[in-house]
This record gives structure tokens, C-alpha cells and sequence, in this order.
């Protein structure tokens, strides 16, 4: 079942929190969940407002939740987010109502609840949840185009496209939360350069802007997820930044897919941003172009197609050194929208499943690169530079077609129409280490 407004989403709810109201990411109709540390100390379950965290684990302890509430925060024992995921909608949605209660402007457990803030500031950002698992998916259209037509200019995308949500197993281990530094990896390349493979680092690494999401309840081995009950299996989005490098792509790719070129990190923003979050951000998912096959009945659901689109602004912003010296904020390079996915979260779950693979707490999909139909919104460079043959000119004067040691990439997203308060995920950073 999708997620209903309820009293949480008032937009003309403020907290006693003051950095909360007006807050482009947190303010109290978001009240994502996370992991923080402060001060060196033991990992916390956390729910972001404002500039502030508020501890959650401190909370309990202070008798703040009880029921369904504290069955929740209980779950997140252990400096990771797995137990709770686990329980699903229903605890997940008792918590988010008690949280409004607490945090809202005049809320008489205010006494209670202040001292447990600690400063977003002061704090460490970890991983939300152990991930066991992690796929990654196709379903921007717009960037499978651009791509394919790189290499077949005539028929850009392949005969599967549009019947299938396409995917492939990535590796889990290598995902690290937004600020850690990323090397450039290295691998076997083969192009113009180099009559033969050589061992080397990549010379064409990029970003590619996507949402990340994360598995509440399984299933089990062998019984796949229908798809009008995909929703409930859903926990929650982040940003995504799955980092590759083409030219190692280019070379190893076939015919078993990424390899090195995708395993060496992938980026992930701190903060799980609930489904009862985005509630008013849901719409319709849009109309497929005339002449394109309907889903199969295994992937097609009425109340999915009324809502399962979500209306999510997605920006990437570069930092380079040049822009540093001169003193300039970080460049924006374009500006997508989630609406641009093809596929649905939930077919991308029931589809996930289908074949009987199960799914658990903590696992990670992520929906591919979310370009949109021109050239200021696309997902990666190997887009906007058209493959590298048109460099992008920055503020500073310098050039990128592909990544640079020193760059560092910001990806953001932003939610906002009329009638609801507007709210955003935080950031999905990550700077460029030179090779080893």
C-alpha cells in the first residue's frame, strides 16, 4: 500500500528546533534516520532536523517512546539501521508520528528531548545500514539512450529495454557513506592509446547521478514479491553516486558486464528518506511513448502506475581545484528529475524477486543513471561531453570531459510542489584521490 498524508506532513508544521524551519533538507515533515558518532564516540541511531540530530538511542532511554515507537528505535541497536528496516511500515510509520509530536513547535516532552541534539556539524556520518547486498539497475531511459547511441547510433537501445528493468549484481563491500574520499582506480585498458591491454589507472572516470534504495522486509528464498505489494518492501531512498570508469568498462564489459570499472566505490548519502516522507511527492508514472510494450502482469499494477512515480529534482555540482583557488561555490552541471526512470521502485523490487532471489533488511538497488531528455540534464560525463569529444567549460576556465584527481563531485536532491512543505536528502560528496 502507498504511504497516505497524515498530520506529519503538515506544511504549516514548524519545530522548536529552529534551524529546522525553512531547512532546505530537514525540516519536520522530513525526520529521516541515519547513523552518527560524536566526539569519537559509539555509533547512534539518529533522526535528522535542522542542523541537529536527535539521539535516538538516548531518547528511549529517556522514556520518550513507548508501543509500536519504541519497538522501532529498539531495532536499531548496534550502530546499524538492518533490525528496524526489518519491521516494515507499520513501526516505521508509529516512529515518524511520535517524532512529529516531539519535535513540534510548543511539544511539552521539548524539556526532555533537547539536550539528546547533538550538532549535524560535530558529527560522523556512517553507513545507515549493513548492506549484504547490492544491485544496480537501468532504468533511465534517457541516459540508456545517450549512451547507446554513442555506440549504435541507429538503434540506441537493445530489444530488452523496454520489456525488462535491467540489472546486474554489484559489489556491497566497496559502498561508502557521502565525504570519503575516492581513488582512482586502476584496470586493464585497450583503445586508441594502446595497440594491446595495459595495466594502468583510468583516464575516464566519471559520476553517475542515481537514487539508491533500501530493502525493508525480505522474502523469502523462492517466493517472489508481487508487485502490488512492492511498496511495503521498500524502506527508503538515498543518493546514489556509482562512480565508474569507462575506459576500464569499455575494455572488460562484455559479455558479463562491469567489473573493476564499477567495484573500486560507490557513494551513498547518509540519510534514509522514508516512503512516508515522500508521500507528497508521489504521482503518476508517465505515459509510456506510443508504440512501447505495457508491462507484463507480473510488473503492472494500477495503484503503481497512479503513484509510483516520484517527482525527486536531482542536481550534480563539481568542485575542482581551479574553482577552489578562484574562490567560486561548486559548478552545477546539470539538474534531472527521478520522474525520468522508466521503471518503477516497485517493479524494480517485484522484478528483483521474481525469479525467486531473496531479498534482505539492509540490501541496496540502484536505479541506474537519471538523465533527463537534454543536455543540461544529464546523469554523467560520458553524457555531457559526449563521450569526452566535447569538454565542458567551467567558471574557471578549465575543461573537464572526464574527472580530474582533486575534483570532487556533490550530488543533491530536492522535493518541493504547492501544498506541501519542501524537503531534500543532504548531500552524496565525494572528492578524487590520485591512483596508487
Amino acid at each position: 500500500m502507498l504511504p497516505q498524508l497524515d498530520a506529519t506532513h503538515d506544511p504549516r508544521l514548524a519545530s522548536w528546533v529552529a534551524s529546522a524551519n525553512g531547512h532546505p533538507d530537514f525540516p519536520i515533515q522530513n525526520l529521516p534516520f541515519g547513523i552518527v558518532s560524536a566526539g569519537g564516540g559509539a555509533r547512534r541511531a539518529a533522526v535528522a532536523i535542522g542542523e541537529k540530530a536527535l539521539d535516538l538511542d538516548a531518547a528511549l532511554a529517556a522514556g520518550l517512546f513507548t508501543g509500536d515507537e519504541a519497538r522501532a528505535v529498539e531495532a536499531m541497536a548496534g550502530g546499524a539501521l538492518n533490525g528496524f528496516l526489518a519491521l516494515g511500515a507499520g513501526p516505521r510509520r508509529a516512529l515518524r508520528a511520535r517524532l512529529s509530536e516531539i519535535l513540534r513547535e510548543g511539544a511539552p516532552e521539548r524539556g526532555k528531548a533537547e539536550p539528546l541534539l547533538v550538532d549535524l556539524e560535530s558529527c560522523r556520518l556512517h553507513l545507515p545500514a549493513r548492506i549484504g547486498d547490492y544491485t544496480d539497475f537501468y532504468v533511465g531511459i534517457h541516459h540508456a539512450t545517450n549512451v547507446g547511441r554513442q555506440f549504435r547510433p541507429d538503434n540506441p537501445l537493445l530489444p530488452n529495454y523496454k520489456w525488462v528493468p535491467i540489472g546486474y549484481h554489484g559489489r556491497a563491500s566497496s559502498i561508502v557513506p557521502s565525504g570519503t574520499p575516492i581513488r582512482r582506480p586502476r584496470g586493464q585498458i585497450k583503445g586508441p592509446d594502446f595497440a594491446e591491454p595495459v595495466f594502468t589507472a583510468s583516464r575516464r572516470l566519471d559520476y553517475e547521478l542515481e537514487l539508491g534504495i533500501w530493502i525493508g522486509p525480505g522474502n523469502d528464498l523462492g517466493a517472489p514479491i508481487p508487485i502490488g505489494e512492492a511498496d511495503e518492501h521498500i524502506a527508503g531512498y538515498s543518493l546514489l553516486n556509482d562512480w565508474s570508469a569507462r575506459d576500464i568498462q569499455a575494455w572488460e564489459y562484455q559479455p558479463l558486464g562491469p567489473f573493476l570499472a564499477k567495484s573500486f566505490a560507490s557513494t551513498v548519502s547518509p540519510w534514509i528518506v522514508t516512503p512516508e516522507a515522500l508521500a507528497p511527492f508521489r504521482g503518476p508514472q508517465p505515459a509510456r511513448p506510443e508504440g512501447d510494450p505495457s508491462p507484463l502482469p507480473y510488473l503492472a499494477d494500477t495503484a503503481d502506475q497512479a503513484g509510483g512515480a516520484l517527482a525527486i529534482a536531482l542536481e550534480v555540482h563539481l568542485l575542482t581545484p581551479g574553482l577552489k583557488e578562484k574562490g567560486l561555490a561548486p559548478q552545477r552541471l546539470s539538474r534531472s528529475d527521478a520522474r525520468h526512470m522508466y521503471w518503477t521502485a516497485a517493479q524494480i523490487v517485484a522484478h528483483h524477486a521474481s525469479g525467486g532471489c531473496n531479498l534482505n533488511p539492509g540490501d541496496f538497488l540502484g536505479t541506474g543513471t537519471i538523465s533527463g531528455p537534454d543536455g543540461t540534464s544529464t546523469g554523467s560525463l560520458l553524457e555531457a561531453s559526449l563521450g569526452g569529444n566535447q569538454p565542458i567549460r567551467l567558471e574557471s576556465g578549465e575543461e573537464r570531459s572526464f574527472l580530474q584527481d582533486g575534483d570532487e563531485v556533490v550530488l543533491t536532491a530536492r522535493c518541493a510542489r504547492d501544498g506541501a512543505a519542501p524537503i531534500g536528502f543532504g548531500e552524496c560528496r565525494g572528492a578524487i584521490l590520485p591512483a596508487l
